[in-house]
């Protein structure tokens, strides 16, 4: 009789110690699913907020000609911050102010404007771009990047 008592109650400790065994496999399961699926798509839901910089003063810019301008980029890298750099050319001329990304649109190579061509030049696979940022000769698929600026006082302010 004591063992027909026994067999239920052993039943019932197992019965438990499984669920709570099952328990803690899906509360770590849970665990890890949120840390990984959180790692990974975090900065597809980051805010990706764009600002204004100051790039140049308009009184330093020649009508008509590019001046390379270097940006000084931060941005926050999960717990990291991260400097980067980039070379934009500002033009001034009747119609106000225009900047062109210095990237070119085949690999990504840095342009040089060259003055007596009146031109950007790709040194990497020879691309060039006329003053507007638009294809003229070799592999670039897409004319140089436009980037949004306007004249704040005598400042030329990008958007980055």
């Amino acid at each position: 009789m004591s063992t027909t008592g026994s067999l239920p109650e052993s039943h019932a400790r197992r019965n438990f110690l499984s669920r709570f065994v099952i328990a803690v496999q899906a509360a770590i399961g849970g665990a890890v699913t949120y840390v990984v699926g959180g790692a990974a798509l975090a900065p597809s839901f980051a805010s990706h907020s764009r600002s204004w910089q100051r790039a140049a003063s308009v009184n330093d810019l020649a009508d008509g000609v590019p001046t390379p301008v270097t940006l000084r980029l931060v941005r926050q890298d999960g717990y990291r911050q991260v400097v980067e750099r980039r070379v934009v050319y500002v033009q001034r001329d009747a119609a106000g102010v225009r900047v062109l990304d210095s990237t070119c649109t085949h690999l990504g190579c840095r342009t040089r404007y060259d003055d007596a061509s009146k031109h950007f030049v790709c040194p990497c696979h020879g691309g060039v771009y006329d003053a507007d940022g638009t294809v003229l000769d070799g592999p670039p698929p897409a004319p140089l990047r436009r980037i949004d600026a306007r004249v704040d006082g005598d400042d030329v302010v990008v958007q980055v």
